[in-house]
């Protein structure tokens, strides 16, 4: 998390959207031989408890945090667009480039699911990826033979983390003029960076 406090953002509802728009993160935990990361698709649950609910995930049975990671408390990170940004856009060029992001960590203990409880996040995130293709029928997860997707789960495990600390970072130039962010949100969507352009132009105020 970036240490600026302009860089922070309290609204839960967008940082959930975030989630649940990205799809995808890291979850870090330490295991025995050191930490380690595993790159998942995550889905968001609604409010569970006083910090807003759980982030559930799976991971491959043979993933060095399998194992480990039940009873631990984890670190889970999204990422969402980020862009370069040049001096050359400022009205003064006697400046030092930065990066534009968006990034959110969640931390929380974690527990592993049953069965059904991977069965309903498996199902949840096919439903979620196909309701985003506009074209051909969706896939639906009972097309899949009972036997073949029994087969295949025993391959992966699902966890859920129980949220107790968000920590996210909004980095759109909140330090800079809103004339500059503006400039610099123009010239970021020209280089082909329309989302945080837009984003840059929401937190402009």
């Amino acid at each position: 998390m970036h240490p600026n406090s302009l860089f922070r953002v309290d609204d839960r509802a967008l940082l959930e959207a975030l989630i649940e728009e990205v799809g995808f993160g890291m979850v870090f935990a330490q295991a025995p031989d050191g930490p380690r990361v595993a790159h998942v698709p995550l889905v968001w649950s609604g409010p569970k408890n006083d910090f807003g609910g759980a982030l559930h995930f799976h991971l491959a049975r043979g993933n060095a945090l399998t194992k480990h990671i039940a009873g631990r408390t984890a670190l889970a990170v999204v990422n969402g667009p980020d862009a370069y940004v040049s001096p050359r856009w400022y009205a003064d060029r006697g400046q030092v480039p930065t990066w534009n992001y968006l990034a959110l960590e969640l931390e929380g203990p974690v527990r592993q699911l049953e069965y059904d409880g991977l069965h309903e996040l498996l199902v949840t995130i096919g439903a979620r990826e196909e309701a985003r293709i506009d074209d051909g029928e969706p896939w639906r997860a009972d097309e899949v033979p009972q036997k073949l997707w029994d087969g295949l789960a025993r391959g992966i495990v699902g966890f859920e983390m129980d949220v107790r600390a968000w920590r996210p970072t909004f980095k759109l130039s909140q330090n800079k003029p809103p004339e500059e962010r503006l400039r610099v949100a123009d010239a970021l969507e020209a280089q082909g960076s329309p989302a945080i352009a837009a984003l840059m132009r929401r937190f402009a105020q």
